[in-house]
């Protein structure tokens, strides 16, 4: 008797139509997405070519700009994140965005893990307990706890560069959101630190759902399970990041990998 089928894994991210214009200049057109849940998803393709600006959609990061416009929609675990009655305090919690350089607080180590959760748990009474488990439950999460548990109070900005990037990873875990977006995590990385997040980021996946934007296709290949390329603002192809790589279906997907622009 033939097994039955595995049911599909569901969208954590959806996009359909997807456009974003700043100002007059047209940024991406009809962006038709879907980013699965609980698994690990690049984002490549040359320098402008959207994938920045269509991960800052996902928590709406670009309405900062007051020049942004965007129609179609984007669906977080079935839910319209541009929908009116949506608040955007809500979309920060359940989307967490780690930048290109690490930007940890000028604050303790402690301090940096918890205030996100002090942030959104305002006016609820949280123990110091409950928040010491919390910021040693998220240090564990990635990988800093034994190098960090005797000096809490040192300032976070102390911490070198691969330790400041997890911090920031660590920050955002308190909050439990559903989706991790990563914009180039490891750019400001030496070799060394780069692998110790990947590895991390690795870790993670499962519990969460990360996209992330990377530039070093060997990243894409390590530390991905499905790849997205995008080419001036539209997604181009999008599979098993095996497949993308060693069998493109498209000829500017293995031009860009073969490293003929870009």
């Amino acid at each position: 008797m033939a097994e039955p089928a595995a049911a599909p894994v569901p969208a954590a991210i959806a996009t359909r139509g997807l456009n974003l214009w700043y100002g007059d200049f047209q940024a991406l057109f009809d962006v038709n997405l879907d980013v699965r849940q609980g698994i690990i998803t690049s984002l490549i393709g040359p320098s402008g070519c959207g994938k920045s600006t269509l991960l800052r959609s996902c928590n709406r990061i670009n309405e900062r700009l007051g020049y942004v416009r965007t129609t179609g929609s984007i669906e977080i675990l079935g839910q319209d994140i541009y929908a009116p009655e949506v608040e955007l305090v809500q979309v920060r919690k359940q989307v967490g965005m780690v930048s290109q350089r690490p930007n940890p607080l000028p604050l303790s180590i402690r301090d940096n893990v918890s205030f996100g959760h002090r942030l959104h748990a305002r006016g609820h009474r949280v123990s110091r307990a409950r928040r010491e488990e919390l910021v040693e439950d998220a240090l564990r999460k990635v990988l800093l706890w034994d190098s960090v548990k005797d000096r809490l109070d040192t300032l976070a900005t102390e911490l070198s560069l691969e330790e400041q990037q997890k911090l920031c990873i660590a920050r955002l875990l308190p909050v439990k959101p559903a989706v991790l977006l990563m914009d180039e995590p490891c750019s400001a990385l030496d070799p060394k630190g780069t692998a110790a997040v990947e590895e991390l980021i690795w870790e993670l996946r499962g519990e969460f759902t990360i996209l992330i934007v990377t530039h070093n296709m060997a990243q894409a290949r390590r530390a991905s399970e499905e790849t997205v390329f995008m080419l001036i603002g539209k997604v181009i192809e999008h599979g098993l990041t095996e497949d993308v790589f060693l069998n493109p279906q498209h000829r500017q997907t293995a031009d860009y990998i073969e490293g003929r622009y870009g």
